[in-house]
């Protein structure tokens, strides 16, 4: 089954166990109200009614009456033929009046009966009120028998004058609420108009379902032709973001995979370069002047066999740094943290390299008070910091100048090494931590291993710290940023 088909059958089935439990929920609440009781007494009045037509026959009326024995013949055969229950009481006064006849037995004649009005006792429509007060007082309600069964019955008291009034009483069982009356009234007044809300429902559902899928299946076409694109090696293709937020998220979420696989695939491919690049020049080199050594053409072999020398330095210095990054990336650099105070640490560092500012003629300016405690490998923080002052005097002119300076920042210690030299521009910052990626990349013999900085990254991060890099491009100068956490400034931040 496809995926558009499925989609649109689980929107079909839920709305279907939807209006089941609705379905379901509805009957148990109708079956747990009370019984309805207007149809019963509406009944119960009509044959009153007809009962009291029967009295107003021929010359008799119901004024008229002197005896009540033609009403007892009367009553018993209308109960049988209208199967309800007749009760006529005499001497009615305050709503209550002696049993003169019981249809059903259950009273005794001589027995009292009340027949007070329930205040909440259901209301007549008014065309039976009219008909009937007209010659009688109506009076609803119910009562029960000596077996506890619960009758409704309408009151017809007659008024006679000069003559104790009488109440015929038409009585009928009073409905039972049960599931089966419940299910009855259901299919007769609410089964219709639910089917076709149902039908108008699963229509509704039937054309959003396509609709949605429609959408959500184009975006999994967007996303399989996008794979395949990668496949072929395409990894400029991207994923239309459209949708619903959900889809939307998921497009971008693949457009930034394939970003970061794409940039991933040039730096690996920047890296063979460089690589390539670093490990030929020392190579070309040792191999010529050995060889001229080896064939005494080398006018000058000392010169030769320094040349093969650092080289050769060179090259063990790349192999080292290597290792070092390859080992910090994968945690397996072990760190001697000790408590360091990196104000001394900066300032010791800059007073090393002063030398080298002063043959460049590079003011070097060092603002490293005493700071609060870090844990950290000095060892490592003092490569880090030592690699971005020498690249500032490398990369700053004679007449520049270099500041190093440390403070407290965001619970933690801060430094920052700025200088007004050559730049990078906007385009190389977001790459200048990658291995062998190098700003200048015609510095000939004075290139670096292009690792320095990839290496201080590393170090900075296993020391749960950040290292950042602001320039304002070609000629502007550049400024390193590294934040280390101090648990003293933490303790008093919380």
């Amino acid at each position: 089954m496809s995926l558009r088909m499925r989609f649109v059958s689980s929107y079909l089935v839920v709305l279907a166990v939807t209006l089941g439990v609705i379905t379901v929920a509805l009957l148990l609440f109708l079956a747990a109200q009370p019984a309805v009781t207007g149809p019963t007494y509406e009944r119960l009045a009509t044959i009153g009614r007809e009962f009291l037509n029967t009295l107003n026959t021929g010359e008799t009326r119901l004024t008229q009456l002197q005896g009540l024995a033609s009403l007892r013949s009367r009553g018993i055969a209308f109960a049988e033929e209208n199967d309800v229950r007749v009760l006529i009481l005499t001497n009615v006064s305050n709503d209550s009046g002696t049993i003169f006849l019981d249809t059903a037995a259950d009273y005794q004649r001589g027995d009292i009966l009340s027949i007070r009005t329930d205040d909440g006792a259901y209301q007549l429509p008014a065309f039976l009120q009219r008909i009937l007060s007209t010659q009688v007082r109506t009076t609803l309600g119910d009562f029960k028998n000596t077996g506890d069964s619960r009758w409704l019955y309408i009151a017809l008291e007659v008024l006679r004058p000069n003559e104790s009034s009488f109440a015929v009483l038409v009585a009928d069982h009073a409905p039972e609420q049960t599931l089966g009356t419940v299910i009855a009234q259901f299919r007769d007044t609410l089964a219709l108009p639910l089917l076709q809300a149902a039908i108008v429902g699963l229509v509704v559902a039937l054309i959003l379902a396509v609709i949605i899928s429609g959408s959500l299946i184009r975006t999994l076409h967007d996303l399989s032709a996008a794979a395949a694109a990668v496949m072929r090696r395409d990894y400029a293709h991207r994923v239309p973001v459209r949708g619903a937020p959900e889809v939307r998220a998921v497009a971008e979420a693949f457009n930034a995979m394939n970003a970061e696989t794409q940039a991933n695939l040039q730096a690996q491919q920047d890296f063979v370069a460089n690589i390539s690049h670093d490990l030929k020049t020392p190579l070309t080199s040792i191999q010529g002047y050995s060889q001229a050594i080896i064939d005494g053409t080398a006018k000058d072999p000392a010169h030769a066999a320094t040349i093969i020398h650092e080289e050769a330095g060179r090259l063990n210095r790349l192999v080292v740094e290597l290792t070092d990054l390859a080992r910090l990336q994968a945690g397996r650099l072990s760190m001697q943290t000790v408590p360091l105070d990196m104000g001394q640490l900066t300032s010791a560092i800059g007073q090393r390299l002063a030398i080298v500012a002063e043959k460049k003629n590079i003011a070097l300016h060092i603002e490293s008070p005493t700071m609060p405690e870090i844990f950290g490998d000095g060892d490592r923080l003092a490569q880090v910091l030592t690699n971005l002052v020498s690249n500032a005097l490398k990369y700053t002119p004679s007449g520049g100048q270099v500041w190093i300076k440390t403070q407290i920042n965001h619970g933690g210690i801060e430094v920052i090494v700025q200088d007004t030299g050559m730049g990078i521009p906007p385009e190389d910052l977001p790459r200048i931590f990658e291995r062998f990626y190098q700003v200048d990349k015609a510095r000939g013999p004075r290139r670096g291993t292009g690792l320095g900085l990839p290496i201080a990254h590393e170090i900075i991060k296993a020391h749960q710290g950040q290292i950042a890099v602001t320039s304002g491009g070609t000629g502007k100068g550049t400024s390193f940023t590294i934040w280390l956490p101090s648990p003293h400034l933490n303790t008093v931040a919380r």
